[in-house]
Protein backbone atom coordinates (compact mmCIF):
# COMPACT_ATOMS: atom_id res chain seq x y z
CA UNK A 1 0.00 0.00 0.00
CA UNK A 2 1.36 3.41 -0.98
CA UNK A 3 1.92 6.14 1.57
CA UNK A 4 0.66 9.66 0.94
CA UNK A 5 1.83 13.13 1.90
CA UNK A 6 -0.92 15.73 2.31
CA UNK A 7 0.94 19.02 2.22
CA UNK A 8 -1.07 22.19 2.71
CA UNK A 9 -0.62 25.91 3.27
CA UNK A 10 -3.10 28.24 4.96
CA UNK A 11 -3.19 31.46 2.94
CA UNK A 12 -4.60 34.20 5.10
CA UNK A 13 -4.19 37.74 6.31
CA UNK A 14 -1.06 37.98 8.49
CA UNK A 15 -3.02 38.82 11.61
CA UNK A 16 -1.20 36.75 14.21
CA UNK A 17 0.60 39.82 15.70
CA UNK A 18 -2.83 41.17 16.64
CA UNK A 19 -3.26 38.22 18.99
CA UNK A 20 -0.34 39.72 20.90
CA UNK A 21 -1.52 43.32 20.88
CA UNK A 22 0.14 44.71 17.74
CA UNK A 23 -2.39 46.35 15.43
CA UNK A 24 -1.51 46.09 11.73
CA UNK A 25 -2.80 47.87 8.66
CA UNK A 26 -4.54 45.66 6.11
CA UNK A 27 -1.87 46.51 3.56
CA UNK A 28 0.81 44.99 5.81
CA UNK A 29 -1.23 41.87 6.54
CA UNK A 30 -1.69 41.09 2.86
CA UNK A 31 1.83 42.06 1.82
CA UNK A 32 3.52 39.77 4.33
CA UNK A 33 1.46 36.75 3.28
CA UNK A 34 1.78 37.57 -0.42
CA UNK A 35 5.57 37.78 -0.27
CA UNK A 36 5.80 34.49 1.59
CA UNK A 37 3.42 32.87 -0.86
CA UNK A 38 5.64 33.74 -3.82
CA UNK A 39 8.54 31.97 -2.13
CA UNK A 40 6.42 28.86 -1.47
CA UNK A 41 5.14 28.67 -5.04
CA UNK A 42 8.69 28.86 -6.36
CA UNK A 43 9.88 26.07 -4.05
CA UNK A 44 6.99 23.75 -4.96
CA UNK A 45 7.61 24.33 -8.65
CA UNK A 46 11.32 23.65 -8.21
CA UNK A 47 10.62 20.35 -6.41
CA UNK A 48 7.62 19.41 -8.60
CA UNK A 49 5.37 18.90 -5.57
CA UNK A 50 1.59 19.20 -5.37
CA UNK A 51 -0.09 20.92 -2.44
CA UNK A 52 -3.51 22.03 -1.24
CA UNK A 53 -3.96 25.72 -0.39
CA UNK A 54 -6.64 26.66 2.15
CA UNK A 55 -7.38 30.29 1.26
CA UNK A 56 -9.47 33.00 2.87
CA UNK A 57 -11.76 34.76 0.43
CA UNK A 58 -10.57 38.05 1.89
CA UNK A 59 -6.98 37.36 0.81
CA UNK A 60 -8.26 36.25 -2.58
CA UNK A 61 -10.12 39.54 -3.03
CA UNK A 62 -6.79 41.38 -2.62
CA UNK A 63 -4.57 39.00 -4.59
CA UNK A 64 -6.84 37.14 -6.97
CA UNK A 65 -4.28 36.73 -9.76
CA UNK A 66 -1.85 34.71 -7.66
CA UNK A 67 -4.68 32.46 -6.43
CA UNK A 68 -5.72 31.86 -10.03
CA UNK A 69 -2.11 30.96 -10.80
CA UNK A 70 -2.04 28.49 -7.91
CA UNK A 71 -5.39 27.00 -8.92
CA UNK A 72 -3.97 26.06 -12.33
CA UNK A 73 -1.45 23.70 -10.67
CA UNK A 74 -2.66 22.94 -7.16
CA UNK A 75 -5.87 22.40 -5.20
CA UNK A 76 -7.71 25.37 -3.73
CA UNK A 77 -9.81 24.87 -0.59
CA UNK A 78 -11.56 27.31 1.72
CA UNK A 79 -10.10 28.83 4.88
CA UNK A 80 -13.24 30.87 5.52
CA UNK A 81 -13.99 34.38 4.36
CA UNK A 82 -11.99 36.32 6.97
CA UNK A 83 -9.27 34.95 9.21
CA UNK A 84 -10.12 36.97 12.32
CA UNK A 85 -13.91 36.80 12.24
CA UNK A 86 -16.45 34.13 11.38
CA UNK A 87 -20.15 33.76 10.64
CA UNK A 88 -21.90 30.55 9.59
CA UNK A 89 -22.94 32.11 6.28
CA UNK A 90 -19.23 32.65 5.49
CA UNK A 91 -18.87 28.91 4.92
CA UNK A 92 -20.91 28.88 1.73
CA UNK A 93 -20.02 32.45 0.81
CA UNK A 94 -16.27 31.73 0.78
CA UNK A 95 -16.72 28.52 -1.22
CA UNK A 96 -18.73 30.26 -3.93
CA UNK A 97 -16.29 33.18 -4.04
CA UNK A 98 -13.31 30.87 -4.58
CA UNK A 99 -15.13 28.78 -7.17
CA UNK A 100 -16.11 31.84 -9.17
CA UNK A 101 -12.56 33.19 -9.17
CA UNK A 102 -10.77 29.92 -9.99
CA UNK A 103 -13.39 28.18 -12.11
CA UNK A 104 -12.72 25.03 -10.06
CA UNK A 105 -14.95 23.15 -7.64
CA UNK A 106 -13.96 23.79 -4.01
CA UNK A 107 -14.64 20.74 -1.84
CA UNK A 108 -12.50 21.25 1.26
CA UNK A 109 -12.60 23.49 4.32
CA UNK A 110 -10.28 24.34 7.20
CA UNK A 111 -11.39 26.60 10.03
CA UNK A 112 -9.03 29.49 10.87
CA UNK A 113 -6.87 28.67 13.90
CA UNK A 114 -8.47 25.19 13.81
CA UNK A 115 -11.25 26.59 15.99
CA UNK A 116 -14.24 24.45 16.90
CA UNK A 117 -17.03 24.35 14.34
CA UNK A 118 -20.17 22.27 13.80
CA UNK A 119 -19.22 19.84 11.02
CA UNK A 120 -22.89 19.58 10.02
CA UNK A 121 -22.74 23.22 8.97
CA UNK A 122 -19.67 22.48 6.84
CA UNK A 123 -21.58 19.75 5.02
CA UNK A 124 -24.64 21.97 4.54
CA UNK A 125 -22.39 24.65 2.99
CA UNK A 126 -21.45 22.19 0.24
CA UNK A 127 -18.07 20.83 1.33
CA UNK A 128 -16.98 17.21 1.07
CA UNK A 129 -14.09 17.19 3.54
CA UNK A 130 -12.94 19.08 6.62
CA UNK A 131 -9.38 19.47 7.95
CA UNK A 132 -10.07 21.62 11.01
CA UNK A 133 -9.07 19.20 13.77
CA UNK A 134 -5.73 18.87 15.52
CA UNK A 135 -6.34 15.66 17.52
CA UNK A 136 -4.21 16.55 20.51
CA UNK A 137 -4.20 18.89 23.51
CA UNK A 138 -2.66 22.35 23.22
CA UNK A 139 -3.26 24.58 26.28
CA UNK A 140 -5.29 27.66 25.50
CA UNK A 141 -6.21 26.40 22.03
CA UNK A 142 -8.09 23.11 22.03
CA UNK A 143 -8.45 19.72 23.65
CA UNK A 144 -9.07 17.10 20.97
CA UNK A 145 -6.99 14.36 22.56
CA UNK A 146 -9.79 11.80 22.45
CA UNK A 147 -10.97 12.53 18.92
CA UNK A 148 -9.93 10.15 16.12
CA UNK A 149 -6.31 10.54 15.04
CA UNK A 150 -6.85 9.55 11.43
CA UNK A 151 -9.38 10.25 8.68
CA UNK A 152 -12.97 9.37 9.53
CA UNK A 153 -16.51 10.03 8.33
CA UNK A 154 -19.03 11.84 10.50
CA UNK A 155 -22.36 13.35 9.40
CA UNK A 156 -21.53 12.38 5.79
CA UNK A 157 -18.40 14.52 5.91
CA UNK A 158 -14.83 13.23 5.65
CA UNK A 159 -12.73 14.66 8.47
CA UNK A 160 -8.96 14.64 7.85
CA UNK A 161 -7.28 15.60 11.13
CA UNK A 162 -3.84 17.19 11.17
CA UNK A 163 -1.26 14.47 11.81
CA UNK A 164 -0.06 13.68 15.30
CA UNK A 165 2.19 10.82 16.33
CA UNK A 166 0.69 7.50 17.44
CA UNK A 167 0.10 6.93 21.16
CA UNK A 168 1.37 10.20 22.69
CA UNK A 169 -0.24 12.32 19.96
CA UNK A 170 2.61 14.77 19.59
CA UNK A 171 1.47 17.40 17.04
CA UNK A 172 3.36 17.55 13.75
CA UNK A 173 2.15 21.00 12.73
CA UNK A 174 4.05 24.15 11.81
CA UNK A 175 5.10 25.13 15.33
CA UNK A 176 6.70 21.75 15.91
CA UNK A 177 8.56 21.97 12.62
CA UNK A 178 9.80 25.45 13.48
CA UNK A 179 11.05 24.69 16.98
CA UNK A 180 12.22 21.07 17.06
CA UNK A 181 15.49 19.60 15.76
CA UNK A 182 15.27 18.45 12.15
CA UNK A 183 16.23 14.86 13.00
CA UNK A 184 13.39 14.62 15.50
CA UNK A 185 10.82 15.98 13.03
CA UNK A 186 11.93 13.39 10.48
CA UNK A 187 11.77 10.59 13.04
CA UNK A 188 8.27 11.48 14.23
CA UNK A 189 7.09 11.98 10.65
CA UNK A 190 8.43 8.57 9.61
CA UNK A 191 6.82 6.79 12.55
CA UNK A 192 3.49 8.45 11.75
CA UNK A 193 3.66 7.66 8.04
CA UNK A 194 4.49 4.01 8.75
CA UNK A 195 1.62 3.76 11.23
CA UNK A 196 -1.06 5.68 9.28
CA UNK A 197 0.12 5.35 5.65
CA UNK A 198 -0.20 9.12 5.27
CA UNK A 199 0.93 12.43 6.76
CA UNK A 200 -1.17 15.61 6.96
CA UNK A 201 1.03 18.66 7.59
CA UNK A 202 0.44 22.38 7.11
CA UNK A 203 2.31 25.68 7.10
CA UNK A 204 1.63 29.40 6.48
CA UNK A 205 3.32 31.46 3.76
CA UNK A 206 4.16 34.21 6.26
CA UNK A 207 6.52 31.82 8.06
CA UNK A 208 8.88 31.95 5.10
CA UNK A 209 9.78 35.62 5.18
CA UNK A 210 11.51 37.53 7.98
CA UNK A 211 8.92 38.41 10.66
CA UNK A 212 11.37 39.31 13.44
CA UNK A 213 10.28 42.95 13.42
CA UNK A 214 6.78 42.06 14.65
CA UNK A 215 5.68 41.72 18.28
CA UNK A 216 5.54 37.94 18.44
CA UNK A 217 6.83 35.31 20.87
CA UNK A 218 10.19 33.87 19.91
CA UNK A 219 8.72 30.41 19.35
CA UNK A 220 6.63 31.88 16.52
CA UNK A 221 9.10 34.19 14.81
CA UNK A 222 12.31 32.18 15.24
CA UNK A 223 13.79 30.63 12.12
CA UNK A 224 11.49 32.69 9.90
CA UNK A 225 12.48 33.64 6.39
CA UNK A 226 15.39 32.00 4.58
CA UNK A 227 16.26 29.57 7.37
CA UNK A 228 12.71 28.19 7.27
CA UNK A 229 12.78 27.86 3.49
CA UNK A 230 16.04 25.90 3.66
CA UNK A 231 14.61 23.64 6.36
CA UNK A 232 11.35 23.11 4.45
CA UNK A 233 13.20 22.30 1.24
CA UNK A 234 15.25 19.62 2.99
CA UNK A 235 12.10 18.24 4.62
CA UNK A 236 10.13 18.07 1.37
CA UNK A 237 13.00 16.38 -0.46
CA UNK A 238 13.13 13.81 2.34
CA UNK A 239 9.34 13.35 2.28
CA UNK A 240 9.43 12.57 -1.43
CA UNK A 241 11.24 9.38 -0.43
CA UNK A 242 8.52 8.51 2.10
CA UNK A 243 5.39 8.78 -0.02
CA UNK A 244 3.47 10.42 -2.86
CA UNK A 245 2.33 14.04 -2.56
CA UNK A 246 -1.38 14.21 -3.35
CA UNK A 247 -4.22 16.71 -2.97
CA UNK A 248 -6.72 16.35 -0.15
CA UNK A 249 -9.47 15.76 -2.71
CA UNK A 250 -7.44 12.89 -4.20
CA UNK A 251 -6.96 11.44 -0.73
CA UNK A 252 -10.74 11.57 -0.23
CA UNK A 253 -11.23 9.43 -3.34
CA UNK A 254 -8.68 6.90 -2.12
CA UNK A 255 -10.50 6.67 1.22
CA UNK A 256 -13.74 5.91 -0.65
CA UNK A 257 -12.09 3.20 -2.75
CA UNK A 258 -10.63 1.60 0.38
CA UNK A 259 -14.05 1.50 1.98
CA UNK A 260 -15.49 -0.20 -1.11
CA UNK A 261 -12.77 -2.86 -1.27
Amino acid sequence: MSSYILLSFDIEEFDIPEEYGEKLEDKVKFEVSFNGLKVIISLLEQLNINATFFVTANFTAYHGSIIQEIASKHEIASHGFYHSSFRIEDLKKSRLFLEELTGNKVTGFRMPRLSKIDEREIKIAGYEYNSSINPTYIPGRYNNFFKPRTAYYSNNLLNIPVSVTPLIRFPLFWLSFKNLPFWLIKLMSKVTIQHDNYLNIYFHPWEFIDINSFSLPNYIKRYSGESMIIKLEKYLIWLKEQGDFIYFSEFKQKIIYNLLD
